[in-house]
């Protein structure tokens, strides 16, 4: 096998992805949509009519805020980990299917988010995370 050496560096690796998407979804997507206040909640959640929702847009606005802000820091350190990560693919199917309702759809970005977010679901937050360090406190 080509490059085996690199496996003792896999903690280390998801520590990189987990800090550079965690910490750009919180500063791209999440705190623009935290701080727009209940305008722009509202807009956001506008999306949640493309599954037969048509009530608390301003409610499913926020919650999408804070799964991206909160969740992508979450996700981030490592801490509640999998929550968040089930959090953040909630947002990124939303996307991905709001985009098919646009008339020039560009769904690849929250396509492929979606698919990383489930996958780093199952593989979890790696050595280098808050949640492995407190239940390492906890066992001393």
């Amino acid at each position: 096998m080509l490059l085996t050496w690199l496996d003792r560096y896999r903690d280390l690796g998801l520590l990189i992805a987990r800090v550079g998407v965690g910490v750009g979804f919180f500063y791209f997507h999440g705190y623009g949509k935290l701080t727009s206040g209940p305008e722009g909640w509202a807009r956001t959640g506008d999306t949640m009519a493309n599954f037969g929702i048509t009530f608390g847009h301003m409610w499913w606005g926020l919650a999408a805020g804070l799964a991206e802000g909160v969740g992508g820091l979450l996700f981030a350190a490592g801490v509640f980990y999998r929550p968040a990560c089930l959090a953040l693919a909630g947002v990124m199917l939303v996307a991905t299917v709001e985009q098919f309702g646009r008339p020039v759809p560009a769904p690849e970005h929250a396509v492929k988010n979606f698919f990383l977010f489930i996958g780093m679901l199952l593989v979890g937050p790696g050595r280098y995370s808050l949640d492995r360090l407190w239940a390492r406190s906890r066992n001393d």
